[in-house]
């Protein structure tokens, strides 16, 4: 059911507004596995919630149809990936929604199709539940057979753990155990529990998810990997002893940005009352690991200057990629810069 709430409704129609006009609104999207030409295909006609869930669904129902023959068909490899894909649409399905049944009831259809997907998968993934100040966060651990490294991924505030299952995929070929959890605020742990964001709890949490990542795998070598308000916490969680090396993509590191009245009304649902902010302060650099940096000149949200003024201010053992044509996040460099992030983090 729509919701009828007309503060709820006035958010979803700002985001379906945003999602019409602007093309970049889908190049997050895209670059985790949306298809490019099913946006060309639909776009036009996600003028209501009602389009956007009775188009997307048809999406997320043929892959999951298609995976079903694959996996009747023994190509379990296949199979897997449309299971995932399935998985991806209804994750873009329930985004559209702030907060409510409708966001529960097909994120929940969501974890559905990736755990069918995981079942199938060559690596071992795990579910995992960590607690912050008696509240439940919800992760996922990729396992490979050779480990040679731990990658925490700290994805942005507004997507979910399932959302970047492309990073987990690349990491874990390159090596590595992933360990991706939601956030206060976040996918799973605010779909589930409603628990939300302040700076507090999101100091507490990275605290306890690299405290959990290091303890389940004593040994191995511990990099963070986050992109926009992820790459800010990555690099605040850099100074934790237990890390070795953060990588940041496009963190969202300045004060006074304007941001699409869209995303600020969708922050104001998972935001707690008391959050003046959700970002970390990142004015104090001492014990921080070496810290990767990469940015895309035409990211309208971190500017030149801003990235140019962090860089500064790091420690040692820092190094800063820049790509002349990419915008917030780097979204069409990102395979290339997990691998480039991989081997930096083992140092090479």
């Amino acid at each position: 059911m729509i919701p009828d709430d007309p503060t709820v409704k006035g958010t979803i129609q700002k985001t379906l507004m945003t999602c019409l006009l602007f093309e970049g609104f889908w190049d997050r999207w895209i670059a985790h596995g949306i298809r490019r030409e099913d946006v060309a295909g639909f776009q036009r006609r996600l003028t209501s919630a009602e389009a956007w869930n009775g188009i997307l669904q048809k999406c997320a129902e043929d892959f999951a149809k298609q995976a079903i023959f694959l996996q009747a068909q023994q190509d379990r490899k296949e199979a897997e990936e449309h299971f995932r894909m399935a998985g991806l649409y209804y994750n873009l399905l329930q985004w559209l929604y702030p907060t409510g049944d409708e966001k529960r009831k097909w994120f929940a259809r969501c974890k559905e199709l990736f755990q069918r997907a995981d079942r199938l998968s060559e690596d071992q993934i795990l579910e995992a539940v960590i607690d912050v100040d008696g509240n439940d966060c919800f992760g996922r651990i990729r396992v490979p057979e050779r480990k040679k490294g731990i990658m925490v991924i700290v994805n942005p505030i507004d997507s979910s753990k399932e959302e970047l299952f492309t990073y987990e995929t690349d990491f874990a070929k390159l090596g590595f155990v992933t360990i991706s959890f939601d956030g206060p605020g976040q996918g799973e742990t605010y779909v589930r529990t409603s628990f939300k964001a302040t700076r507090l709890h999101w100091e507490k949490f990275m605290n306890q998810v690299i405290d959990y990542a290091s303890n389940q795998y004593p040994g191995l070598p511990l990099a963070l990997f986050g992109t926009s308000s992820g790459g800010a916490w990555a690099i605040e969680g850099s100074a934790h002893p237990k890390v070795s090396k953060a990588i940041s993509v496009s963190p969202a590191c300045a004060s006074g940005v304007r941001m699409p009245d869209y995303f600020m009304e969708r922050m104001a649902y998972i935001l707690d009352d008391s959050a003046q902010s959700l970002l970390p302060k990142l004015d104090n650099f001492d014990n921080f690991s070496p810290i990767l940096l990469f940015h895309g000149n035409k990211d309208v949200m971190v500017k030149d200057t801003d990235i140019y003024e962090l860089y500064q201010k790091l420690p040692g053992g820092k190094q800063l990629i820049e790509y002349e044509n990419e915008g917030h996040c780097c979204n069409f460099k990102l395979r290339e810069i997990r691998k480039i992030s991989a081997e930096w983090s083992l140092g090479g």
